[in-house]
């Protein structure tokens, strides 16, 4: 449980002290520190590291858009196609969000795998 709180946090995985982002959601919203301020702990392994947030970013995308499709073909019978295209609308503000959070799912997944490497 306390992982999943560094996670929510945005805290270094190793010392879960130090902040993984430079700035706040609103301002450089994916400008992360080379280097955790607190244990030195490097974050971007190597180039192309944030490669793999990705990929957990298209799996945490997913689901909530599957879900306002449904919901707007649903509730205003809209067309599929339509109710799609406004469901990939409604979550774009959302979208910035979900690709800070699955940077910090990132480091964490892979320290857990290769807390070394």
């Amino acid at each position: 449980m306390a992982r999943w709180k560094d996670i929510l946090r945005e805290r270094c995985p190793r010392c879960r002290e130090g902040r993984i982002f430079r700035g706040s959601p609103l301002r450089g919203m994916l400008s992360v520190h080379e280097r955790c301020p607190v244990c030195g702990l490097r974050f971007e392994r190597e180039q192309g590291y944030f490669l793999g947030a990705m990929y957990v970013s298209y799996a945490l995308s997913i689901p909530p858009v599957a879900l306002l499709a449904l919901l707007f073909w649903w509730a205003a019978h809209w067309p599929y196609d339509v109710a799609i295209l406004a469901a990939f609308v409604a979550y774009l503000p959302a979208a910035p969000f979900v690709a800070r959070l699955a940077r910090v799912l990132w480091i964490h997944i892979d320290r857990g795998v290769d807390p070394n490497g």
